[in-house]
């Protein structure tokens, strides 16, 4: 590492790398006081619970990655940490393996009832730990490989996580509005 943490990266991975570290921290600010009725809250009868949040945002992550690396061929053991580190019988979800949570109705987030915060948060710790493998595996010319052609036009490398952000900062902005409306009404 180089002066003032310099990895020996560019500014733009540099930036990724901070985004995501930026959604570690604020799922653990937001995890630290969090009790089971605050994490299984719905602020309306089909809002997500912060729990559901948390553990989304955690496999759309964990899925996304596990997709990047693979697909840029890192070196880096790249399979999903919900499968190879055995996050889904820890959760004991009524879900297939392989659910991130996308396109869930209202009664499939109710089904959700795990609200425990070692769990969510360890959960999220280890996805993390993958993705900033990954980041610190990256060069700049990785950002520009098409990983997914599914798409017009064809996903790069940087647009995807781009997007991985996105969606992750977007949910820990819900769950974070869901904590400040659930500590409203117990006031």
């Amino acid at each position: 590492m180089g002066p003032n943490g310099n990895t020996g990266q560019t500014p733009a991975i540099m930036l990724l790398r901070d985004g995501f570290t930026r959604v570690q921290e604020g799922i653990e600010s937001l995890l630290e006081q969090a009790t089971e009725p605050m994490l299984g809250f719905r602020a309306s009868s089909t809002a997500n619970p912060i729990g559901w949040l948390v553990w989304h945002l955690s496999r759309v992550q964990d899925d996304h990655f596990a997709d990047l690396g693979s697909a840029l061929d890192l070196g880096i053991p790249a399979g999903q940490c919900w499968i190879t580190n055995d996050w889904v019988s820890r959760f004991e979800l009524p879900y297939d393996a392989k659910d991130t949570g996308f396109g869930h109705s209202s009664d499939e987030v109710a089904a959700f009832g795990k609200y425990e915060v070692g769990l969510l948060l360890g959960y999220h710790t280890d996805v993390h730990g993958q993705a900033s493998k990954i980041l610190a595996a990256l060069k700049d010319s990785d950002l520009g490989e098409v990983i997914d052609t599914r798409w017009d036009p064809a996903v790069t490398a940087g647009s995807r996580l781009v997007s991985i952000l996105g969606e992750t900062t977007s949910h820990l902005g819900q769950a974070q509005l869901v904590r400040g409306i659930f500590t409203d009404r117990q006031i």
